[in-house]
């Protein structure tokens, strides 16, 4: 099992800067793609940005220019610097990885969630 631990939510005034983080741990091999979700209450659970093994990226039009998903592979973490939030930012944010670990028949392919955390933007 592989699991998300991610920190770094909380309370920020529009036009303020948050920065996520989430590391991973467990017998992880490799990890193919790292991204984050969010979901604001009454809406469904979206795409905000990912990266690649390669370093390849994409995100939401709606976080282009404001948001940077980044990875530290040495240390399975991935991270989410938010720039210039508005309140429309306000959702809770999920982490999200996939990739291979070892298990006792070899190995196996793994999709894993984080619990969760709050980002509030409001003044």
């Amino acid at each position: 099992q592989v699991q998300l631990v991610e920190s770094g939510g909380g309370l920020v005034q529009p036009g303020g800067s948050l920065r996520l983080s989430c590391a991973a741990s467990g017998s992880i091999i490799s990890i193919y793609v790292m991204g984050w979700y969010r979901q604001a209450p009454g809406n469904q659970r979206e795409l905000v940005a990912r990266v690649t093994s390669g370093g390849s990226t994409n995100y939401a039009e709606f976080v282009k220019g404001r948001f940077t998903i980044s990875r530290d592979n040495a240390k399975n973490t991935v991270y989410l610097q938010m720039n210039s939030m508005k309140p429309e930012d306000t959702a809770v944010y999920y982490c999200n990885m996939g990739g291979v670990v070892v298990t006792g028949r070899g190995r196996a392919d793994f999709v894993s969630w984080g619990q969760g955390t709050q980002v509030t933007v409001s003044s």
